[in-house]
């Protein structure tokens, strides 16, 4: 048995996490923990399997029937909460970003390293059916040489929680890269298998809603976070760019909000055999550069989040470490900080 507690009980709590650790055997939410109490009631309300509702989640650190903890706050308090669990004794399953900026996130590592425990990053598609069975694809040499890949995650006036948190880059890091663009970015770089920088460019821009009280959108989600009368837009709502690695060459656009009206989420392998397009979260399909055939093969979608949380668990029975263990995500998050660098001094960031 294995004894957790989930630190935060937002959206990805309510949505992913707290579904897939009440659907798995072996495991016993001793805690859920939010400092608006209320949000964490709710989630007691919904899965009856959490004991104890806090608000403190220094009681959940300091109790030595806890074996691991999900960090699931908002990007600005992964750091704090996460050293503190680590050194606290505590296994850590914290989600995307690993924190707002790759120096911190070294730190992490590195703690969790120095006291043998095991912290994995929520970049769940390493965990999705499509992206493992592209990866073995390519690693079979089913696409022979894979020398480019262009990724796109745009979407149509869909800045979330404007004014909030989403938006003040104190609090997040960033904006459309750090928030949609580290899922696309990992996923591309574990698919190339382990995938090293060589140089960046990036441009980052926050022209669609510098005037917040004059953005105009259909769909708005994180609404709740949002304070368009005080807060603060700060945020990168649209980036394009051009990454060098050892193994291909990536070109990007990303938007949280543009004024085209369709949404564009996929990301396209280019290899002399074959290629193929991967609709995010969705199946993919494959083109055959021998006899030029088409295919789209059907399967099943298991829950990510569930495989994740349960690749964690083991991980921590076995001793051995998970995919998304922090040791193998530490080259996406260099990435966003050096596109972020390169938006910010309008130079190629290099690693040679």
């Amino acid at each position: 048995m294995t004894t957790v507690a989930v630190i935060g009980c937002g959206r990805i709590a309510n949505n992913a996490h707290f579904p897939a650790l009440c659907s798995l055997e072996d495991v016993r939410i001793k805690y859920a923990c939010d400092i608006i109490e209320e949000k964490a009631l709710e989630q007691k309300e919904k899965h009856p399997q959490i004991e104890n509702v806090i608000t403190d989640y220094k009681i959940a650190l300091n109790d030595p029937e806890v074996d691991a903890v999900w960090v699931l706050t908002p990007n600005y308090a992964h750091y704090t909460v996460t050293m503190d669990a680590i050194r606290a004794g505590k296994h850590v399953m914290c989600e995307k970003p690993i924190t707002v900026n790759y120096p911190l996130s070294c730190e992490m590592a590195e703690e969790a390293r120095k006291l043998g425990l095991m912290l994995n990053i929520g970049v769940c598609n390493r965990h999705h059916e499509s992206v493992i069975r592209l990866k073995n694809s390519i690693e079979k040499g089913e696409f022979g040489n894979v020398y480019h890949v262009y990724c796109s995650f745009r979407a149509f006036r869909s800045i979330p929680g404007l004014g909030g948190p989403f938006t003040n880059k104190k609090q997040s890091g960033g904006g459309v890269l750090i928030d949609w663009g580290v899922h696309f970015f990992d996923l591309i770089l574990y698919i190339l298998g382990g995938a090293k920088l060589k140089n960046v460019t990036c441009d980052a821009y926050c022209e669609m809603a510098k005037d917040m009280k004059a953005y105009k959108t259909e769909y708005m989600w994180a609404r709740d976070t949002s304070d368009i009368e005080n807060g603060v837009n700060d945020v990168d709502d649209f980036i394009t760019g051009y990454i060098r690695t050892d193994k291909a060459s990536i070109s990007f656009n990303g938007a949280w909000a543009q004024n085209v009206g369709k949404d564009e989420m996929f990301v396209d392998f280019l290899g002399d055999k074959g290629g193929a397009r991967l609709e995010y979260g969705k199946l993919y399909e494959f083109w055959n550069g021998s006899d030029l055939s088409h295919a789209a093969p059907e399967y099943d979608i298991p829950n990510m989040y569930k495989r994740e949380d349960k690749a964690f668990i083991d991980s921590i029975s076995s001793g051995i470490k998970d995919a998304n263990n922090i040791e193998y995500v530490l080259e996406s998050a260099k990435l966003l900080q050096a596109l972020y660098d390169s938006a910010e001094t309008k130079k190629e960031i290099s690693f040679e």
